[in-house]
C-alpha cells in the first residue's frame, strides 16, 4: 500500500470550482457513451476468473451534467494507470477503455460504461445492464444526487457487488440507506458548505439571507448544509426557493426572492447548465450583481465573469472535492502531471469538450471523485491480497481504508461516507483584471452528521428541513485561514 501513499498535510482536501458547460452526450463514433447494453467491448477480456474484478463505471452522458462523461471515466482510468498498471486504449479519450490493469495478480477489466442522465430510473437501468447482463462485480459511480440514492438502494439489495460512489452529493445515499457495500470517499453537499455560513455571518456581516436551490436531493442537501451553518451562528433565512433541476426560465423563481435592499445576501445552489441562466434572470429582475451580496456552492466559478461581468467578484463559494489552483503542493503537482503523462489531450467539460491538457479536467472535482474511487479499489485489493471472492471480507477492507490523496486524507464514517476537510473560497479580481478563485479558509474534519445536525433519524434534507436554529458546531471559529494559497496553521 505504501506505493499509493501521497502524503500531504490533513488540511488539504475539499474545495470548490465548477465550470458552466454546454450539455454534451459524448458525440462522435465512440460507443462507450451509449447505454451499457449497446456498447462494444471496451475491456481486454483478461478478467474471466471468479476472483477477477469486472468493473462497470456509471458515467453521465446526458442531462444537465452530460458534459462530464469523459471526465469521470478518465478519473478512474488515471487511478488504475498510476497504481494498477492500466494502459488507456486511446491517447486522446478515456472512453475507449483501458487494458492491462491488475492488482496483486488480480485482473481488472472494464466491462462497460453506463450512460446516466441525472435520473434515478435511467441510472438503475444502466447499473442493471452492467451487473446483470455484462457481469460487473464492482461499480464506480454515479455522479448525481438522485442517482446516488437509487444506486445505494440497488447495492443494498445486491450484497455481492461493491460500489464506490463517484461524486454524487446527496445525503441520503449513506446516512439513510446505509448499504454495507456502498462507499463514498468524499463529502456530501451539506459537508461542502461547512463553515460558509459562519464566515459570511462573522466576517462579512450577513444577518438575513435568501436561499435558492435546485429542487432535488443534491440541491436540498447543499442548501441544508448552508442553512444549518448560517443559522447555527445566529443568522436568519428569510426565503427558500426551489426551482426544478433543468429549469430554463428562472424568472418566476427569481420573482419569489426578496429585493437586494431586503436581505444581506443570497445563497445559490442552482447547478449544471442552470447557474448562469438563474443569475441572468436575477440581473433582469433585481438589477446588477454585487458580488459581496452573493454566495454559492460548487457551481460558482470564475467563468461566470465572462458572461455576467466582473461584478461577480467578491462572491464566496463552498467546497467541493479539490482545491482552487492557488493551493499547490508537491502531491497536487505530481497528480496533475500524471494526467498529462497518461494522455496527450482529453476533451473534458471544462474545455467545452474540446481537446485540452488532461490536467485541466483532473483539477476538478468530478474527475477527482472518480479518481479517488479508483484509488480506493486498488488499495482494497492490496489489503486483501487481490482476493474479492469473499465479498463481505473485501467490503470490510474497504471500510477500514484511510486514503492519503493529493488533496488530503479521507477516511470513512460508520455509514461509509467520507470525513473530509472543506476548502472555502471567493472570487476576486487579480492584478490583470481577471476574475479568479482564491482559497480563503480550510474547515478540517467534517463528517456527515454535521456536528449532530443530521442523523439517520432526522428527516432527509428538503424544502423545509433543516429548521433555522442556533446550535454549537465544532468548526465554528476554527477554520484555518488561507493566504496566497498557504494555510496559516
Amino acid at each position: 500500500m505504501n506505493r499509493l501513499r501521497r502524503r500531504t498535510a490533513p488540511m488539504f482536501s475539499v474545495a470548490a470550482i465548477l465550470a458552466l458547460v454546454a450539455v454534451g452526450c459524448g458525440g462522435g463514433d465512440d460507443s462507450s457513451g451509449l447505454p451499457a447494453d449497446e456498447q462494444g467491448d471496451v475491456g481486454d477480456g483478461s478478467a474471466t476468473g471468479e476472483n477477477d474484478v469486472r468493473l462497470g463505471i456509471l458515467g453521465e452522458c446526458e442531462g444537465p451534467f452530460g458534459g462530464f462523461h469523459e471526465d469521470v471515466v478518465a478519473g478512474t482510468t488515471l487511478a488504475l494507470a498510476r497504481f494498477a498498471g492500466a494502459t488507456p486504449n486511446s491517447s486522446t479519450s478515456a472512453l475507449e477503455g483501458f487494458s492491462g490493469a491488475a492488482v496483486e495478480g488480480t485482473p481488472i477489466e472494464l466491462v462497460g460504461v453506463g450512460c446516466g442522465d441525472d435520473t434515478a430510473d435511467r441510472i438503475l437501468q444502466e447499473v442493471r445492464r452492467l451487473v446483470e447482463q455484462l457481469g460487473a462485480n464492482v461499480i464506480i459511480g454515479p455522479l448525481s444526487g438522485d442517482e446516488g440514492i437509487a444506486i445505494a438502494e440497488y447495492a443494498k439489495a445486491n450484497p455481492d457487488i461493491t460500489v464506490f460512489a463517484g461524486i454524487s452529493g446527496s445525503q441520503e445515499q449513506t446516512l439513510q440507506v446505509q448499504a454495507p457495500n456502498y462507499f463514498r470517499f468524499y463529502g456530501d453537499g451539506a459537508i461542502w458548505n461547512a463553515g460558509l455560513g459562519d464566515l459570511l455571518y462573522n466576517e462579512q456581516g450577513w444577518r438575513n439571507v435568501a436561499v435558492i436551490a435546485d429542487d432535488y436531493s443534491f440541491g436540498h442537501t447543499s442548501a441544508a448544509g448552508f442553512i444549518a451553518d448560517f443559522c447555527a451562528v445566529g443568522g436568519q433565512v428569510t426565503h427558500r426557493v426551489f426551482p426544478p433541476l433543468g429549469t430554463t426560465d428562472y424568472s418566476s423563481y427569481i420573482a419569489q426572492l426578496p429585493n437586494p435592499d431586503e436581505v444581506d445576501g443570497y445563497f445559490w445552489a442552482v447547478g449544471g447548465t442552470g447557474t448562469q441562466s438563474a443569475l441572468e434572470a436575477f440581473i433582469n429582475s433585481k438589477g446588477d450583481l454585487t458580488g459581496d451580496q452573493h454566495a454559492g456552492n460548487l457551481f460558482f466559478n470564475p467563468d461566470l465573469a465572462q458572461a455576467l461581468g466582473t461584478d461577480i467578484a467578491g462572491a464566496h463559494i463552498g467546497g467541493f472535492a479539490t482545491l482552487p489552483g492557488d493551493v499547490r503542493t508537491p502531491e497536487i503537482e505530481e497528480y496533475l502531471a500524471s494526467a498529462d503523462e497518461t494522455w496527450e489531450t482529453l476533451p473534458g467539460a471544462l474545455s467545452a469538450n474540446e481537446p485540452a491538457p488532461p490536467s485541466t479536467a483532473a483539477a476538478f472535482g468530478f474527475f477527482y471523485g472518480y479518481y479517488t474511487a479508483g484509488v480506493a479499489l486498488v488499495e482494497a485489493l492490496e489489503a486483501t491480497g487481490g482476493d474479492i471472492s469473499d465479498a463481505e471480507a473485501f467490503q470490510s477492507a474497504v471500510s477500514g481504508l484511510t486514503l492519503e490523496l493529493p488533496y488530503g486524507d479521507i477516511s470513512l464514517d460508520e455509514n461509509g461516507s467520507g470525513i473530509v476537510d472543506v476548502g472555502l473560497s471567493r472570487l476576486a479580481v487579480n492584478d490583470s483584471g481577471e476574475v479568479v478563485q482564491e482559497t480563503v479558509a480550510i474547515v478540517p474534519g467534517v463528517d456527515q452528521t454535521f456536528g449532530g445536525t443530521f442523523s439517520p433519524d432526522t428527516p432527509s434534507p428538503g424544502r423545509d428541513f433543516p429548521a433555522c436554529e442556533e446550535r454549537d458546531l465544532p468548526w465554528e471559529g476554527q477554520a484555518i485561514p488561507v493566504v496566497d494559497g498557504v494555510p496559516q496553521n
